[in-house]
């Protein structure tokens, strides 16, 4: 069903049968239900409360619970500008964030995290009404996509068309909510079925929650499906796995399919309000475009996406950055692909993934990153631009470092002379990574364009 906001979804199925489950959680040890005419009046309540607050935009620590997806649902049904932030990111960031999309009011279910961001709110807007996800920030600093309840929904209408889910299953939501592949694909594509989404109980249960809740479906990020596998945490009920947010690994996918699971692809970004693209025909990395987009590619490749329906409104008070990927309505999202002779999409990389060389030689990072890594032992590496040479920076003790510069000389030797990496820094820190585990490039740059 397509549907234009958050109480129409939740009021369709209300009068469908209301006591059709919307919610499957955990409660004092307790496993509980909502049902879809439960969560509707809770959110009407809670709609009620944050109207009579006179604030203008509430910034929402997202968890995996009852109370927060109400929240979420009650501050859009209101009109309130709604900014979702991740509580697993550093301070820092959250401040930024904060301060950046005029956050005049915070929910958490922990009173503690509310008290340590409050110094930090503003006045609040005058003209909100927008829903803002920070992209990931992986080649540069994470911006405020300005979304809305609408597109959201055509979103996940869009999923619902291409893997329609039955009243009868039961979708497991493991992915963290601020980030929009979360929520809409462990979220809202489940209640745009009328189905029931199982609320993950969070890190501590994450082994267990797949055999608890029996769930039919899942998504998850590359590095969670292999952390499922390697545990063997997938219940015999489950059979399908949508996968997303990040280049999956052939081995992945064919270990999850050697369970019997039916495995998909997506293919999305905060921009458009999630997937665009999903693989439907058994080939993962041929992707059908979904009902209300169409893709074209430009001549060097770059996808770009047409999508009324779905796209953002732009980035939030960043009309220089907006007019930078929206012209004419069309979206340039820096992605490189190709579509074939069936006109399914194909994946192939990222612009911005790619170093240009003084010589004019490119190199395609994830490519040449993983050729590194598996010549040193598969450690945590990146690789920037400094100087205009390519530098490797590497998570490695550095009493290992002469193993680490051995290794990388006999791996250099089938690199051509202009791919060579001029020199390497040692950290003894994990290099920063996003919520779906993907490397931030940027910090790492920036971080050591700032010691020279």
């Amino acid at each position: 069903m397509r549907f234009k906001s958050f109480t129409e979804m939740l009021s369709f199925y209300e009068n469908q049968g209301g006591n059709s489950v919307a919610l499957i959680y955990e409660e004092n040890g307790e496993k509980k239900t909502m049902s879809y005419a439960e969560l509707h009046s809770a959110v009407r309540e809670k709609a009620r409360e944050l109207k009579s607050t006179g604030k203008t935009c509430l910034g929402v620590f997202c968890e995996s619970s009852p109370e927060c997806i109400i929240t979420v649902f009650a501050a859009a049904e209101t009109g309130l500008q709604l900014v979702m932030l991740d509580p697993n990111t550093s301070s820092e960031f959250i401040i930024k964030q904060i301060e950046a999309s005029d956050t005049d009011f915070l929910w958490s279910s922990e009173n503690e995290l509310v008290e340590e961001f409050e110094p930090y709110l503003t006045e609040g807007v005058t003209d909100g009404g927008g829903i803002l996800f920070f992209t990931s920030g992986t080649t540069s600093m994470s911006k405020a996509v300005v979304l809305t309840q609408e597109s959201l929904c055509a979103s996940a209408y869009n999923g619902s068309e291409m893997l329609p889910l039955e009243q009868s299953d039961i979708l497991m939501c493991l992915l963290p909510l601020a980030h929009v592949f979360g929520f809409i694909c462990s979220l809202l594509w489940g209640l745009s079925c009328g189905a029931a989404v199982a609320l993950g109980r969070g890190p501590r249960y994450i082994t267990e929650d797949c055999r608890y809740f029996r769930p039919t479906a899942v998504s998850l990020v590359p590095m969670l499906l292999a952390f499922f596998l390697k545990g063997q945490l997938f219940n015999d009920e489950l059979k399908l796995i949508l996968i997303g947010a990040g280049d999956c690994p052939d081995s992945l996918i064919d270990g999850a399919r050697a369970l019997g699971k039916r495995v998909c692809f997506g293919y999305g970004l905060t921009e458009t309000s999630s997937g665009v693209a999903i693989s439907v025909s058994g080939d993962p990395h041929a992707m059908d475009i979904c009902p209300d987009d169409k893709i074209t590619i430009a001549r060097d490749g770059e996808i770009v996406i047409k999508a009324p329906t779905c796209i953002m409104k732009g980035y939030y008070k960043d009309k220089k950055s907006t007019d930078e990927v929206l012209r004419d309505g069309f979206l340039y999202t820096g992605d490189l692909g190709y579509r074939d002779e069936n006109g399914r999409l194909h994946i192939t990389g990222r612009k911005k993934e790619m170093l240009v060389l003084p010589s004019g030689t490119k190199i395609f990072l994830p490519e040449y990153e993983a050729k590194l890594a598996a010549a040193l032992g598969n450690r945590e590496l990146a690789v920037i631009l400094i100087d205009s040479k390519p530098v490797l920076v590497i998570h490695e003790t550095r009493r290992k470092k002469e193993e680490v510069t051995e290794l990388l000389g006999n791996a250099m030797k089938n690199f051509s002379r202009t791919e060579q990496i001029k020199d390497i820094i040692f950290t003894d820190r994990p290099l920063p990574r996003t919520a779906t585990g993907k490397v931030k490039r940027w910090e790492i740059q920036k971080t050591e364009e700032e010691k020279i």
